[in-house]
């Protein structure tokens, strides 16, 4: 039976503008689908996890796989404030990021479950952080971002596509922005997305 694979979120899959020249991940992935099988991208650079409601006001009405890759520009907002901020003592530090990763967890919840009452095969992504020369202080915040989306996979028995373990090398990240994927690392997430929905044992577990 024909597919409809639609992507959702930020430039994790809108890296078209970073691989001039080369096959962006919509591209990879539309080579990789069956022939009758099609995808489309609905993913926004920039995105956050509020506009992607927006994204859904263009769904195709056949669509029937989703998958939703958002929360590195959260992250970003907060690596620019609250890591950016002082603090008097490292609890206090704490306390500030864990705020920001309370009020990511609301957002991010509220989208999955929109995403959940479309009735469709649904998978997340974590936000990789195996960037080219991504400071340790950063890296330790997306732990926070990346806790989020995995219990929301969990606890909603979805399939989870770990880009942490996915796009693991230099070469994966785009040589113009590098907290973009590259057509390497492009090939290697529509690689992940398809065997997410065409492994015989998808479901609620782990791709990467």
């Amino acid at each position: 039976m024909p597919g409809h694979v639609v992507l959702l979120g930020d430039s994790i899959f809108d890296n078209g503008v970073y691989v001039p020249g080369e096959p962006a991940v919509i591209e990879h992935l539309q080579r990789l689908l069956p022939r009758d099988w099609q995808a489309t991208l609905l993913a926004v650079d920039g995105a956050v996890v509020e506009s992607v409601y927006r994204q859904l006001e263009r769904m195709p009405t056949d669509a029937t796989h989703l998958v939703l890759s958002v929360g590195g520009n959260n992250a970003l907002r907060v690596a620019g404030g609250v890591l950016s901020a002082a603090a008097r003592t490292v609890r206090d530090g704490l306390a500030e990021v864990g705020a920001a990763r309370e009020e990511f967890q609301s957002e991010y919840r509220g989208l999955v479950n929109q995403l959940r009452g479309l009735r469709k095969n649904l998978a997340l992504c974590t936000i990789y952080d195996a960037i080219p020369g991504l400071p340790s202080a950063e890296v330790a915040g997306l732990c926070l971002f990346n806790d989020v989306i995995t219990r929301a996979a969990i606890e909603s028995k979805l399939t989870l596509i770990d880009l942490r373990t996915i796009c693991n090398e230099v070469r994966d990240y785009s040589a113009l922005s590098p907290i973009e994927p590259s057509a390497s690392g492009g090939s290697k997430i529509a690689r992940a997305i398809l065997d997410s929905f065409f492994d015989p044992t998808a479901g609620s577990h782990v791709i990467g």
